[in-house]
């Protein structure tokens, strides 16, 4: 996710706790879709729409970040 932004994401993951909860919980969403629609544990259509829907609201929090990160950059 966002190669175009790997220092500022390791830098982010170690300085801002925020940006590292949100990281964290976009790949437990990750982790979750994948394994509802493999079949590897049960949920309904709807809700692996609700968890898409989620990730992708924390995606777009990350990218917010990173861009105000790599705009503050020296």
């Amino acid at each position: 996710m966002f190669p175009e932004f790997s220092e500022q994401i390791a830098r982010l993951k170690t300085s801002d706790p925020r940006f590292s909860q949100l990281f964290d919980r976009h790949h437990e969403l990750d982790e979750r879709i994948r394994n509802l629609e493999a079949h590897v544990q049960l949920g309904t259509h709807e809700e692996i729409e609700t968890l898409k829907k989620e990730k992708l609201l924390v995606k777009d929090q990350l990218y917010a970040m990173l861009r105000k990160a790599g705009a503050a950059k020296p």
